[in-house]
């Protein structure tokens, strides 16, 4: 009479394994679920940052000139020359320093100056415009993007190449790429989204006026137009070239 109960509880191990086993597998399922979706989620945010990092490095291997669109479709000014002043004058870091021109190709400046091995700040990590005037006293030739460039993901990427190919600790590269905001002063003219500026000794370019400021302005970011400003103002050409 012990066989039925016998069978019976047979029947109910068998039932209560069946169960633990559909269990483990539910959870595996969910588990492999988790992670399958956690590895699209991960994916879906480093997509951006691989895109972009691989379209800067498609932009880094083209020669500057290359860069961006050609000179003749930046619609760039001509460098235009004012007279420039603030040679050596040193003020108090942290003091409010007044330029007319927006940007600034000279005038007084901080006591100390941007590194060389920076070639590219953005408006969360730029020095104060008084830093980088001195390093244009220094022969830096600074190409300043307002935040039309900033706010456009590939004119931006242009720019950050542009400010790659000047990287070393040569004086040849003496060149930053810097924002221009609205803190600062003034926008740049209508139309104009890219400054290019060069403190000028003259000497180079048979200058018998003395120190000039020296501005141009493009619509579009242009190696080509760059190429061109740093080969007409080249570190030499500036109040103390042998400064890093």
């Amino acid at each position: 009479m012990a066989k039925p109960n016998k069978d019976r509880r047979a029947v109910l191990e068998q039932m209560r394994r069946e169960q633990e086993r559909a269990e483990k597998k539910r959870t595996s399922m969910i588990i492999v679920g988790a992670v399958a979706v956690a590895l699209v989620i991960v994916g879906l945010a480093a997509y951006p940052l691989i895109t972009d990092s691989l379209e800067q490095d498609e932009l880094s291997k083209s020669d500057l000139a290359a860069l961006g669109v050609a000179a003749d479709a930046a619609s760039c000014t001509d460098p235009a020359a004012t007279k420039a002043e603030g040679n050596n004058d040193h003020r108090e870091v942290g003091s409010d320093l007044d330029y007319d021109a927006a940007p600034p190709a000279a005038g007084p400046h901080y006591p100390t100056w941007a590194p060389m091995e920076r070639k590219f700040y953005t408006a969360q990590d730029r020095p104060e415009v008084g830093y980088l005037v001195h390093n244009l006293e220094h022969g830096y030739n600074v190409l300043w993007y307002d935040a039309t460039i900033a706010e456009d993901d590939d004119k931006l990427a242009v720019v950050k190449a542009i400010a790659k190919k000047f990287e070393g600790e040569d004086y040849e590269k003496k060149f930053i790429a810097a924002p221009w905001t609205a803190d600062d002063g003034e926008p740049f003219p209508d139309g104009a989204h890219i400054a290019l500026t060069h403190w000028s000794m003259g000497g180079t370019n048979d200058n018998p006026e003395g120190q000039q400021g020296i501005t141009q302005y493009c619509a579009e970011p242009s190696g080509e137009a760059v190429a061109t400003f740093v080969e007409d103002y080249p570190y030499t050409d500036s109040p103390e070239p042998g400064a890093s």
